[in-house]
């Protein structure tokens, strides 16, 4: 499979810029999420990219074809789209044939590649059903069927699982997985559901206002995220953000709340050389608190703070505790977490290697 190329994109509608001068280059094989909220420019990509779109400036290479002004039909990709458009008359296997019929291949080939793919999605049993038939988790089997009957270069997916509900979203991101490992496709795939994007994809693109804020592996935008928009957006419950002044007394950084509460960040692998003075944001992940008599050696601070609320979701529990006036999140376990109750304290440490400090100004990591 080729490698996919965004040069120095730019998509205008009229006096709307949604696209200004992007790059983006996906290797060959890698599983490429899309990732933002709703009006973040992903979409958009994504039809640029399929030729559903015009490209106001810039280009788009797919190997070694410039493909940005040709017919979506001559650009080697297949699209699974969030509504599945599967044909209502046509029964799966019509559905799947259709897709072919403008290809000219021989009919024994056409048979093979359906049967295949039967047999790869388990449709066997549906066949001869119609749309109407299935339930949605058959439909995007059948839809995803329909695109990989192609063989295409690329596969595109627009928010292929919203229309599910959280059972099916679940197994259809297992098998959607599954099928990149096995036939290891050049995927891109357009998502506002950071689950998906953390669970499926080998890279990450996060966009924000038409521009990508990072773009990395699932564990690189978590665990350093770039920017404070990445930081706020990934992460079930966000990353705490603490605004605060960076001070550099004796030649060690310390992050100094108004409230006087003081972090070290003696060992914090700063990208840039801290300032005294500066105005900085604090970031701490809810999963990264403990008890302060766990073992934890490198803890940057015990913090003993009032309990606002307590979330018991069965599996973990999310404690919702007072610094100084902003309201932060702890993730406990629940048997941890039994004796809290709101309007007790608990005393929690957090580790310095897990910490993240941005510069409030420009909301860039330093």
């Amino acid at each position: 499979m080729p490698n996919v190329s965004f040069e120095q994109i730019v998509k205008s509608y009229g006096e709307v810029t949604v696209l200004e001068g992007l790059n983006l280059k996906i290797e060959d094989g890698d599983f490429l999420v899309l990732l933002g909220p709703s009006g973040c420019g992903k979409s958009t990509l994504l039809n640029l990219m399929a030729g559903l779109g015009e490209v106001t400036s810039g280009r788009i290479m797919i190997g070694e074809r410039d493909v940005t002004d040709l017919d979506p039909k001559d650009r080697g990709l297949a699209m699974v789209f969030q509504s599945y458009a599967l044909y209502p008359t046509k029964t799966v296997r019509g559905n799947l044939k259709f897709g072919l019929a403008a290809t000219k291949l021989p009919r024994d080939e056409v048979e093979n590649r359906i049967r295949w793919v039967s047999e790869l999605l388990q449709l066997d049993a549906l066949m001869d059903r119609r749309p109407a038939q299935l339930s949605g988790g058959q439909r995007q089997r059948v839809a995803i069927g329909r695109a990989l009957v192609k063989h295409a270069d690329v596969l595109l997916f627009d928010e292929p699982l919203s229309n599910l509900d959280a059972k099916l979203r679940t197994e259809m991101r297992m098998e959607i997985k599954k099928l990149h490992d096995r036939l290891n496709p050049t995927v891109v795939y357009v998502t506002h559901d950071q689950i998906e994007a953390m669970t499926m994809a080998t890279k990450i693109a996060v966009m924000n206002g038409g521009e990508i804020q990072q773009f990395g592996t699932p564990d690189e935008v978590y665990e350093r995220p770039e920017t404070l928009f990445v930081a706020g957006f990934i992460g079930a419950p966000q990353m705490n953000l603490l605004p605060a002044v960076l001070r550099m007394g004796e030649g060690m950084p310390t992050a100094v709340f108004t409230g006087g509460t003081r972090v070290d960040l003696l060992g914090y692998a700063f990208d840039r050389a801290p300032q005294d003075g500066m105005e900085i944001i604090l970031g701490l992940r809810p999963e990264h608190f403990s008890a302060p008599d766990a073992p934890l050696p490198h803890a940057a601070c015990t913090l003993d703070l009032p309990v606002c609320g307590i979330e018991r979701t069965g599996s973990d529990t999310v404690v919702t505790l007072d610094f100084e006036g902003h309201a932060i999140a702890a993730r406990a376990e629940p048997d941890q977490a039994a004796g809290l109750r709101s309007g007790a304290r608990a005393r929690l440490s957090y580790p310095r290697g897990k910490l993240n400090v941005f510069d409030a100004r420009t909301g860039r990591r330093i």
